[in-house]
């Protein structure tokens, strides 16, 4: 990486460290500037700790899910969200629970979720492609005909557990969980860190994927080889975000773009800043959802990125169908 990059990289992490500060300092009653705003008790500072702590390994997660998603499939519109993984890995824990009639712990909600997850993406990924090369726009809309057809799915079957289904209604809205502790968050964190470094190994090999197929192999990458990490890291990093906060919509969709237009393409810096920003991003919801509080009680983090990311994403959708017309 250049200077440059490196300069910007280190403006985002102190941007994080600045709004992690504020959330540390924002209780109930919203934002407490005196005594520099933290709280005296060491209960609540453990509290707000864990939620800054959970926001940053949610966000980063869904960030780097959306390089690898987005280099995987040659398309800067695939997300987690967009491509089913979120819906894939929602409704399979929300299935579990129903047939279990049990709420899942932490640990027992990761492997419905992962496999929820890479069924997904693989019955997308396989679903999109039109004699052996993947159609993008066709990848988009089957991934948000998948995303809506599970979203149903998963409201149907909460619908059928009265006790429980308010609850995962809740759950589906993007809510950081708070019955975490910090053996839960730092197995998260060591695993999100060991598919981030292994996608960091790779990033020099994901930028030659980014070339024609045959110059690809023509250049000796192994692209069926880094198509499986992709698929397979991706699919970890979405449980990983699911299983702490529900389905949170578009920060792995804006989170690359926005580091994209600062540093460009390069995966290496990508990753790194998407990590960055998507911890932002998530940190941030969680703030505004403190300081702005309704009648109903707090608002939903994915309904408050959903709100912001919707947007961004029907821009993004115009602008590269601009640019195909071009053509």
């Amino acid at each position: 990486m250049n200077r440059k990059s490196i300069t910007i990289l280190l403006l985002l992490a102190v941007a994080f460290a600045l709004i992690a500060i504020l959330r540390l300092m924002a209780g109930t009653n919203g934002l407490h500037f005196g005594g520099w705003g933290i709280p005296d008790d060491p209960l609540i500072q453990e509290l707000r700790i864990h939620r800054i702590w959970t926001g940053a390994i949610v966000g980063s997660t869904l960030g780097v899910a959306g390089v690898l998603l987005q280099s995987l499939l040659r398309n800067p519109l695939a997300a987690p969200d967009l491509m089913g993984l979120s819906a894939g890995a929602g409704f399979a824990v929300t299935l579990t629970i129903f047939i279990t009639g049990a709420t899942l712990s932490v640990g027992g909600a990761s492997l419905p979720a992962l496999i929820g997850a890479v069924t997904v993406l693989a019955l997308v990924y396989s679903l999109s492609q039109r004699r052996g090369v993947i159609d993008p726009v066709t990848m988009i809309l089957i991934g948000v005909i998948t995303s809506v057809i599970l979203g149903a799915a998963t409201m149907l079957v909460a619908a059928q557990m009265p006790d429980r289904g308010f609850g995962t209604s809740r759950w589906m809205m993007g809510h950081l969980r708070e019955d975490l502790t910090s053996t839960h968050l730092i197995i998260a964190s060591i695993i999100a860190a060991l598919v981030i470094a292994v996608a960091l190994i790779q990033s020099k090999s994901y930028d030659a994927g980014a070339l024609p197929v045959d110059e690809a192999k023509s250049v000796g990458l192994r692209i069926g080889k880094i198509r499986i990490t992709q698929l397979v890291g991706a699919g970890v990093l979405t449980t990983i975000s699911i299983v702490l906060a529900g389905p949170i919509g578009f920060v792995g969709l804006v989170s690359p773009h926005i580091v994209r237009v600062l540093i460009g393409p390069r995966h290496k810096g990508l990753l790194i800043g998407s990590a960055i920003v998507g911890a932002s991003m998530v940190v941030g919801a969680d703030l505004i959802t403190r300081v702005i509080e309704t009648n109903a009680g707090r608002i939903p983090i994915g309904v408050l990125t959903a709100l912001i990311g919707g947007p961004v994403f029907l821009i993004l959708l115009l602008k590269q169908r601009s640019s195909q017309s071009d053509y």
